[in-house]
């Protein structure tokens, strides 16, 4: 059981085939949500995981999406609206992380991130605000420490973390009074060795005031909140980082 209920609710997420969105995805549909995912390569983990949403008694869907395509955004989001009904709640997950030195940055690397990072939102926000609206829904974004904090390896990432952060607060403004919207910036997830490698999750584990590193589940903790809370709660960026971003 969870203190959160979303029971009679529908969320999409994007990015939702693996990782912290998967755990999302799973989180709100225990709290009783229909839940959508979106994938764009991923597409047999996507199935797997709407598999294990619907085991969850609730309804289960994975739609492939590309949020950079404007076109793309478009037919997800009214495709998950028919198949959910309406969405009360957007979770913008989608997103990819890269790394190099700022004088190896290449305008390629840089768009590459940003298109998917800041546009995507953008484009998935826009697309499902009449029915966030109708709803009176809720938004989370997933943003990060490195939207936050400066690192200098991380260029192109951190800027367009960052934009999604002043978008959160942009969406907050034009979306009031019916749509509440907020981002979670996590630190060092523990699932981003898969991509990042062991080493750097024991280092970031080891300068972290809490002595570990963060679970996708504990993000995901961290959304539900924001989908299920308090609706007077808009604007908001939450750091989940166990005190990383102290040091």
């Amino acid at each position: 059981m969870t203190a959160f209920d979303l029971r009679g609710k529908s969320a999409l997420v994007t990015g939702g085939a693996r990782r912290i969105g998967r755990a999302i995805a799973l989180e709100l549909a225990r709290a009783g949500a229909n839940v959508a995912i979106t994938y764009r390569d991923s597409r047999t983990e996507a199935d797997e995981t709407a598999a294990s949403i619907s085991a969850l008694g609730v309804g289960g869907f994975s739609i492939a999406c590309d949020v950079r395509s404007e076109s793309s955004v478009n037919a997800c989001v009214a495709e998950a609206a028919r198949l959910l009904g309406s969405i009360d709640v957007l979770v913008n997950n989608a997103a990819v992380f890269d790394s190099a030195a700022f004088e190896e940055l290449d305008i390629e690397a840089w768009d590459r991130v940003f298109e998917t990072n800041a546009r995507g939102p953008f484009l998935v926000a826009r697309a499902a605000l009449p029915w966030l609206r109708s709803a009176r829904g809720r938004v989370v974004n997933l943003g990060s420490l490195g939207g936050l904090r400066a690192w200098p390896t991380h260029a192109h990432y951190c800027g367009s973390k960052a934009a999604l952060h002043m978008l959160t607060q942009t969406m907050a403004r034009a979306f009031a009074p019916e749509v509440s919207v907020n981002c979670i910036a996590p630190g060092w997830i523990d699932a981003d060795a898969e991509e990042t490698g062991v080493g750097l999750s024991a280092h970031f584990a080891a300068k972290t005031p809490l002595g570990r590193n963060g679970t996708p589940e504990e993000i995901a903790q961290a959304v539900l909140f924001f989908a299920a809370g308090p609706a007077y709660i808009t604007g908001q960026i939450l750091g989940v980082d166990g005190g990383l971003g102290l040091v």
